[in-house]
């Protein structure tokens, strides 16, 4: 018996031979010269007049053989196709995770849309925030954010002070240089939120997804591997087109 997974092995060079064959005779029937054929002879009116020898050519391309010719090569495009496309419609196979299943049945098809999803969702949750390692959170429950603990900073001000360089004298007066000093002048209480997930979090999901690609791509495995019923479609669609 022929398996699905073969049909789709031979699908994608059958429709590569049937493009070019059917292509071939499109072209081949528009070449109005080659469709042509003649036969000509000439008598002159008297016996003595010029004697012209006869002139032919040969029809090298009848419509019906184009016809023959690619109603052959879709025949088997038609085939390879009905059946695959037939198959696809019973061949199931079940999705499973450390021996739980997930989706029981699925269609080929349906795998093939879950292995799409899949692929798109690991790039999210691949890209998804993560909490800054360089500090320590903890998840708050009356705003279901993550936050860390209360860390108390200084408040300062610059407050301009003088340093005499020289006293004042009766000539001179005092030579005094003005700086800045950092003055304490209250507290700062920070507590930081985020709604971002921690990276073990983030992790456990990549895992999940991963291993659910795995069993997705398995499972698609097996369906593929039904043995399929090959399917006569095109003798009865050529048959009636051209027949």
């Amino acid at each position: 018996m022929t398996k699905l997974n073969q049909i789709i092995a031979v699908e994608k060079g059958v429709k590569s031979k049937s493009l070019q064959d059917t292509t071939a005779a499109h072209h081949k029937v528009q070449k109005t010269a080659l469709l042509a054929g003649i036969s000509r002879t000439y008598q002159p009116k008297n016996e003595e007049g010029e004697q012209l020898p006869p002139e032919s050519s040969r029809v090298q391309v009848k419509a019906e053989d184009a016809l023959r010719e690619m109603s052959v090569s879709l025949t088997r495009l038609f085939d390879v196709t009905a059946t695959k496309d037939w198959a696809n419609c019973t061949a199931r196979a079940d999705v499973s995770v450390d021996g739980r299943v997930i989706v029981p049945e699925v269609p080929v098809s349906y795998l093939l849309f879950l292995e799409k999803q899949l692929t798109d969702l690991h790039t999210f949750v691949k890209k998804l925030p993560v909490l800054d390692a360089s500090e320590s959170w903890s998840l708050d429950p009356s705003t279901d954010w993550w936050k860390t603990d209360p860390v108390r900073t200084i408040r300062t001000k610059k407050v301009p002070r003088n340093h005499v360089k020289a006293e004042a004298t009766e000539k001179h007066p005092a030579q005094v240089d003005v700086y800045y000093e950092d003055v304490p002048i209250g507290y700062w209480t920070t507590v930081k939120f985020s709604g971002a997930l921690p990276a073990r979090r983030v992790n456990e999901l990549l895992e999940r997804v991963e291993k659910l690609q795995q069993a997705v791509k398995f499972a698609r495995e097996e369906a593929n591997g039904a043995e399929v019923t090959d399917r006569r479609v095109g003798d009865a669609v050529f048959g009636y087109l051209f027949g």
